[in-house]
């Protein structure tokens, strides 16, 4: 048998036996011949060499069997087995158990601190002590990692203020005026709808119009009209509140009431709607008499304007020249090209200046009142529609080229006689979208598709959602915003429950019950406006005579109107710098990492390949694990296969599966027949072959 390297070989000796009753005993001694070999290792004794392994016809001797020593003279040694110089290593080795791998690992790990749980084993305390001080150490670097890690996935932005200087595009301005254009394909309706609507409130208020006819001739004309046209305007009965609520006020109250009072206290103005089979209905009501009657002739004119066929016709040359006196923008006069037209239901006639249609966009090097656009406007109104428009003056919005022009959400009134003088700062918006925050980079993934000619914006996208709603609930589509095509705008001649429909709708969207404003997301790139204003009165006293004068001269101003019919606009940059505020995440992944190394360090004193050596760690303690489990299933299918094999075609039941489990072992006891031999089984030395 081959010992371990730097360990001298042993070898069997047989003595012969002192009686015939007397078994054969084994000794182990160390060879004489070699240097190292204690000589005389036991006195009065022979030694002789013996083959290390007996012959195997040696087996079959019993008890009582005498055995002579032949007397063939000593034999030869056995040939010694080569020696290897350096023990061989195996291309993957693994740990023998976990208490090894532990050991190993601690001695040779560079984290700080692993050490001490390994030399300090004999003293028990400081070893629980520092296992302890080690968990600890763990818990917290986790928790601190979990924490990292809470941050980083909250996804937090950071706002990045610059401040640029630079030459600057020209914002859109879009100018209406205040004044719903009367087209000739619908004059003759207008006109009907202009009486009724004067018999109403000379029926409802005793209001005489200025130019209507003769009582009874009006009486008589507008009593078949009134009959003809749907939804009239009537006025309804609202009961009083029980008279101890009115006593309790009245005793509470120790204000004077600045309203008092009068004798159509008890009732309000409105119109009927009803659905489709009239099985249900509802009033349109108003308090202030003055919304009622508007909002009820805007409810005609739009059926009225719905009539218009899809080309609209274009506006006179007349029109378009009466409004703008004078245009200039850097000094510079405008041309027709430098403006597009169109025409809003409420707000008349609007143009705008320096569209995306304008081949050449206005630039602005200077800031400054002289270095911008410049306005002199007409603001009095002739032959227009009073019933609907009650305001006199201008509408002016500034937004961007790729904008539609809202007027009703972002526009402001010019006051006539006035010089309005609107400067402006730019800002920009950069956010971030996915994951960190709720933004849309074009609205193509948003679920409202846009009904304008234009880039996504928020407004586009609330408009276009009203109307899908208004087309798929209606079945018409809304004179104030566009319509896709095979779509008719709305007319009670066609849809006579339109009406129903769409004041029912303008409820559920105003309390976002259509969904419009939580799927319309705002976009991720915002440029705004922001605008400050100053007055002044134009023209002065001083100059009003002769610049009237010019008007009258040259724009063919009625002098008459005087300060009434006329206002001028200024609108400029206030300066050249702009704002840009751009979100940044606030942890990026490089961030994070490096957190996660200061942890680390800060804790452990390691690095990265100290991480590398725990991977190492988990992974032998799985794969020692899968060993054991192997080596254990391997070790019990062997035992059940040979306890097969004892028993031929018998199969092995309970009490023969409970006995391979446990496998009996044949213990030999050591006896000592002289001094310095010891009697060992042949099994620990030769194994069988």
């Amino acid at each position: 048998m081959r010992a371990r390297s730097g360990a001298p070989p042993f070898y069997l000796h047989a003595a012969a036996a002192a009686g015939p009753h007397q078994s054969p005993e084994l000794s182990l001694d160390l060879d004489p011949h070699l240097p190292n070999s204690p000589k005389g290792s036991m006195k009065g004794n022979k030694f002789k060499e013996q083959d290390p392994c007996p012959p195997q016809s040696m087996q079959g001797l019993g008890k009582g069997d005498k055995r002579e020593e032949q007397g063939l003279g000593p034999e030869p040694s056995a040939p010694p087995q080569p020696q290897p110089t350096e023990e061989e290593e195996a291309l993957i080795e693994f740990h023998r158990s976990y208490r090894e791998l532990f050991q190993f690992f601690c001695n040779n790990t560079t984290i700080h601190g692993a050490i001490r749980l390994v030399c300090s084993k004999h003293n028990r305390m400081k070893t629980a002590f520092w296992a302890v001080l080690w968990l600890s150490t763990f818990g917290v670097m986790y928790w601190q990692f979990a924490l990292l890690f809470e941050e980083y996935f909250s996804y937090p932005v950071s706002l990045n203020i610059n401040l640029n200087s630079d030459k600057l595009v020209f914002p859109a301005v879009t100018v209406c005026t205040l004044n719903p254009y009367r087209y000739t394909e619908i004059k003759e309706e207008l006109e009907e709808l202009d009486r009724i609507t004067e018999q109403t409130l000379f029926e409802l208020y005793k209001y005489n119009s200025s130019y209507t006819l003769k009582a009874g001739a009006r009486r008589r004309s507008t009593r078949n009209l009134r009959r003809a046209l749907p939804h009239p305007l009537q006025r309804l009965y609202v009961p009083p509140p029980p008279y101890p609520a009115r006593a309790a006020r009245s005793s509470s109250s120790s204000v004077r009431d600045n309203n008092p009072q009068v004798d159509r206290k008890d009732w309000t103005i409105g119109f009927q709607l009803c659905n489709e089979n009239k099985s249900d209905c509802f009033y349109q009501t108003y308090s202030s008499g003055v919304d009622a009657v508007r909002e009820w002739y805007r409810f005609h004119y739009i059926n009225i304007l719905s009539r218009l066929p899809d080309t609209s016709p274009s506006l006179e040359e007349e029109a378009l020249g009466n409004f703008i006196f004078t245009c200039r923008f850097n000094q510079a006069p405008c041309n027709q090209a430098n403006y597009s037209q169109f025409h809003h239901p409420m707000y008349g006639n609007c143009y705008t200046f320096n569209s995306k249609n304008n081949s050449n966009l206005w630039m602005s090097s200077m800031p400054g009142v002289n270095n911008g656009l410049s306005l002199t406007l007409r603001t009095e109104q002739n032959d227009f529609i009073p019933l609907l428009s009650t305001v006199t003056g201008a509408r002016v919005m500034v937004h961007g080229q790729d904008e539609p022009a809202f007027m009703d959400d972002g526009g402001f009134n010019l006051r006539p006689g006035v010089e309005t003088s609107i400067s402006m700062r730019k800002e920009a918006l950069d956010s971030l979208g996915g994951n960190y925050g709720d933004c849309t980079e074009n609205g193509s993934d948003v679920p409202v598709k846009n009904l304008y000619p234009s880039k996504y914006t928020q407004q586009v996208c609330i408009h276009s959602c009203f109307q899908e709603n208004m087309i798929k609930k209606c079945g018409c589509a809304y004179i104030f915003y566009p319509k896709p095509k095979g779509v008719e705008f709305c007319d009670y001649r066609k849809q006579s429950s339109w009406g129903y429909c769409y004041y029912k709708l303008q409820g559920a969207f105003s309390l976002d019950s259509l969904g419009c404003f939580s799927k319309c997301r705002k976009p991720c790139s915002v440029t705004n406006y922001k605008l400050s204003a100053g007055y002044s009165r134009w023209p002065s006293v001083k100059s009003q005579d002769w610049i009237f004068e010019m008007l009258s001269l040259q724009n063919n101003y009625t002098i008459n109107n005087k300060r009434n019919g006329v206002a001028k606009l200024n609108i400029f940059f206030k300066e050249l710098n702009y704002k840009t505020n751009s979100e940044s995440p606030s942890v990026t992944m490089v961030e994070l990492l490096s957190n996660l190394g200061s942890q680390w360090s800060l804790w452990f004193g390691s690095s990265v390949l100290s991480v590398v050596e725990m991977a190492e760690l988990i992974f032998d303690l799985l794969v020692i694990t899968v060993l054991m489990l192997l080596h254990r299933f391997r070790s019990r299918q062997a035992r059940l296969g040979t306890l097969t094999r004892s028993f031929p075609g018998k199969r092995p039941t309970n009490k023969y599966k409970q006995g391979a489990e446990k496998r009996p072992q044949v213990s030999y006891p050591m006896t000592r027949d002289w001094p310095g031999h010891t009697a060992f089984r042949d099994t620990d030395v030769c194994p069988s072959s």
